[in-house]
């Protein structure tokens, strides 16, 4: 049986039917997917899908990615977050952490098509206040000509 309050889960229906035939509810979360590629030669994309949280490392996996390309000198960063359904603190603390050292080293860090939670969130604690945010994955590249 269901919590009636869990708002960091999403619940969509399933094929399994219970005894009077209503349609039990399982949980819809998938676990955080990087797919990182490097664009214009100095910037570093990061496809984030999924969810970036404590619980079973995700957080720990995406810092442990930035921190493997920080060492290898990369300083400019899009984190394309068009798929990034949940995010808490710890995931929170990677991104800042990256920002402020990409910042630090003379990069920046940019967002990609925040939505759903992850936007509701990021507005919430105005991270897009501090991280410009862009439509389109062009938009952002093209942000970092400006500033090169």
């Amino acid at each position: 049986m269901l919590d009636a309050y869990t708002p960091w889960r999403d619940y969509t229906l399933g094929a399994d039917r219970g005894q009077d035939n209503r349609a039990k509810l399982t949980p819809d979360i998938v676990p955080l997917e990087i797919s990182i590629r490097e664009c214009d030669g100095d910037v570093t994309v990061l496809d984030l899908r999924g969810r970036a949280t404590i619980s079973d490392g995700e957080s720990d996996s995406l810092r442990a990615r930035l921190d493997q390309l920080i060492a290898k000198g990369a300083r400019k960063f899009i984190l394309n977050l068009a798929e990034l359904t949940h995010v808490d603190s710890s995931g929170f603390s990677v991104i800042v952490k990256v920002c402020v050292s990409a910042r630090e080293n003379g990069g920046d860090l940019r967002f990609v098509r925040p939505s759903g939670r992850a936007l509701v969130a990021f507005n919430v604690l105005r991270l897009l206040d501090l991280i410009r945010t862009f439509d389109s994955e062009a938009e952002a590249l093209a942000s970092f000509k400006v500033i090169s």
